[in-house]
């Protein structure tokens, strides 16, 4: 079979899906006959329509029959090397060692598949120049990461022994990250511990699960700030840093985030204007200085479209409350 070409005008390749493949889905069918290429980078040509079945675009959890004709036309791979780009930036705090950036909802961390421009390495490098190295030329500096559509205070390293300085300190959990949630209901507790190990859900491989008796640890805690109505604003504190951890322990125990679909969270609320991303902030951390060892906050205010719906969330909850004449 030869090889995918990076350029986007080269010729299809054609595979034939045999008998021994029925019921597999397009995407694992493809990682098996591709495995040069990552699972990820498939999946989004697949949405881009590069990929054929029978001359017909198909989804990635399409299931073979065997006998199936795929064409795969190659996409540009995109640069191993994250680039300099001039996006807004706003720095909390900074010193030779480390960054502290506000990352606005949008804007995704580093580069992956169907982001290699506007993110928030690009930012950083245009700022900063250079950065620590260890994560490699796609991720220099970053040391943790926060979802595309959370907002707040996340840590960057300048150079290498910084980086493993505050990478020491998150796996010793010496760390401590604090968020903001708005979720739905009220809790049946002012303060709690979530314990369930998350795991990739297998049907939708877009979401995480608790949902099995696999997974890996993880640990959050909660406590209500406020009870708004049908609402309930949590200070949230993991101990653990899980893909999407709040989320689907939030809404295992029946209390998604305001506005976060994907963990079954309402698209739209009757009386709200819609959010347009979920109502999660990572409001503050508490880490050490790599070059003193002093134990230092950083704050991030609440993002400004979260603040006005917190508000009317509140002057709603407030006329509920008002008797009537």
């Amino acid at each position: 079979m030869p090889p995918l070409s990076n350029s986007a005008n080269s010729s299809p390749v054609l595979l034939d899906a045999e008998p021994k493949d029925a019921a597999k889905r397009l995407d694992a069918f493809l990682h098996e006959r591709l495995p040069e290429y990552s699972r990820s980078r498939l999946q989004a040509w697949i949405k881009d329509q590069r990929v054929l079945v029978d001359e017909k675009p198909a989804r990635a959890s399409y299931h073979l029959r065997g006998g199936e004709r795929i064409s795969v036309a190659p996409a540009e791979i995109p640069p191993l090397r994250a680039e300099p780009e001039d996006l807004p930036l706003r720095i909390l705090y900074e010193d030779a060692d480390v960054i502290a950036i506000d990352k606005p909802a949008g804007m995704v961390v580093h580069a992956g598949a169907g982001h290699t421009r506007g993110t928030l390495v690009n930012a950083l490098l245009n700022h900063f120049g250079s950065l620590s190295s260890i994560n490699g030329d796609l991720r220099p500096g970053i040391v943790h990461r926060l979802d595309r559509d959370t907002s707040g205070v996340l840590l960057v390293a300048r150079h290498d022994p910084a980086h493993q300085n505050l990478a020491r300190q998150f796996q010793n959990r010496e760390v401590e990250k604090i968020y903001l949630a708005l979720v739905h209901g009220r809790l049946k507790q002012q303060q709690g511990r979530i314990a369930a190990n998350i795991a990739r859900d297998p049907v939708r491989r877009t979401r995480m699960t608790t949902r099995t008796s696999s997974g890996r640890t993880a640990l959050t805690e909660y406590r209500v700030i406020e009870e708004l109505g049908n609402f309930s604003l949590l200070e949230v504190r993991i101990q653990t840093g899980r893909t999407h951890q709040i989320r689907v322990h939030l809404a295992s125990i029946g209390h998604p985030v305001v506005g976060d679909r994907l963990y079954g969270a309402p698209a739209r609320i009757p009386g709200y204007p819609p959010l347009g991303r979920f109502f999660l902030h990572a409001w503050k951390i508490r880490f050490r200085l790599p070059a003193t060892g002093k134990a230092v906050t950083i704050e991030s205010p609440l993002a400004q479209e979260l603040a006005s719906f917190l508000e009317t969330v509140r002057r709603n909850t407030a006329k509920m409350k008002t008797p009537l004449p």
